[in-house]
């Protein structure tokens, strides 16, 4: 089945200005990329003396100083804001944005944060249950625009949350991850678009299968999520410039969480266009995007110039 394919730029803010998200996010609209997607940790994981901006302030500020750009997390962490406040985070941005919003939301990736911040890291099985009430939260939310809930996590008694959000019937609610145990019998009940991390590249085919069993046996149509890649782009003009564009990649995305090569995008404009067409024949519906270069003004203009008029 061949399906749309909607592409957007990753671009985890560690050690970036403002002015130079901005400028990144303000290219991307200018060049019609849909989407950009920031990372959600309160600093660089492994990189603690990095200078790295909150992530739900910093998507406000772009999506108040854009049009057309949706911007989101890959991925918000469930761990770091309470259900019903995130809700109304979320229905309020996306009343400010005009419905702008891409609700990206895991269970947590990084234990050295929770340490620092004084926060329960609890076992995969544990974040992946709060991860759950969560989605159920977000869920009653925004369909019914108040909360009563109790559960094992967090209890919420008759809570109003007015406005909802402006798009219907909800804001695209993402949850990443692989798990087969705990994650995607998350994303079969409860997401609107299942995201495949880096990590995960090298067994996609398996994932996609495991995932449509699952959307079986509750009686779910696995047409009704979106499926996502995340991956990393190293894109070259021609091929004299390609070995270069490869050394940089090799640096910055070469180690095995990257999933580099497992991902396959690294070539001239028509290979990547190859790959991304042999991606959306396997039914995914949008590429969210590491690039070599950190989203470089050449880098963006050559993907939207050559790459994205073919999807």
């Amino acid at each position: 089945m061949t399906v749309p394919l909607d592409i957007g730029i990753y671009v985890p803010q560690m050690g970036f200005a403002f002015t130079e998200v901005l400028h990144r996010a303000h290219r991307c609209e200018e060049l019609g990329i849909g989407s950009l997607w920031l990372y959600d940790h309160m600093y660089g994981p492994g990189v603690p003396g990095i200078d790295s901006l909150e992530a739900w302030t910093l998507a406000t500020a772009l999506l108040t100083r854009t049009e057309r750009l949706r911007v989101g997390h890959m991925v918000l962490c469930n761990q770091f804001r309470h259900p019903a406040v995130l809700a109304k985070m979320a229905t309020t941005l996306d009343q400010i944005s005009g419905g702008r919003l891409e609700l990206g939301i895991g269970s947590g990736s990084i234990e050295d944060e929770h340490h620092r911040l004084g926060l329960d890291w609890g076992s995969l099985a544990e974040r992946s249950d709060r991860l759950r009430e969560t989605l159920e939260i977000l869920t009653q939310a925004f369909a019914e625009q108040r909360i009563d809930f109790a559960g094992t996590h967090y209890t919420v008694r008759d809570m109003p949350i007015r406005p909802g959000p402006v798009q219907a019937p909800r804001p695209p609610i993402v949850v990443g991850g692989s798990g087969e145990k705990y994650t995607l019998p998350l994303v079969a009940r409860h997401a609107d678009v299942w995201n495949v991390p880096t990590y995960a590249l090298g067994e996609v085919e398996h994932k996609l299968s495991v995932l449509r069993g699952l959307c079986e046996e509750i009686g779910r149509d696995p047409a009704t999520i979106v499926m996502s890649v995340e991956a990393v782009l190293a894109i070259a003009p021609d091929d004299t410039a390609l070995d270069e564009v490869r050394r940089i990649a090799e640096k910055r995305f070469g180690g095995p969480g990257f999933g580099l090569h497992d991902g396959g995008l690294i070539g001239t404009p028509q290979a990547i266009v190859d790959r991304l067409g042999q991606l959306r024949e396997m039914g995914f519906g949008q590429v969210v995007l590491f690039t070599h270069d950190r989203a470089s003004d050449a880098t963006l203009e050559l993907l939207a110039g050559e790459v994205l008029p073919q999807f």
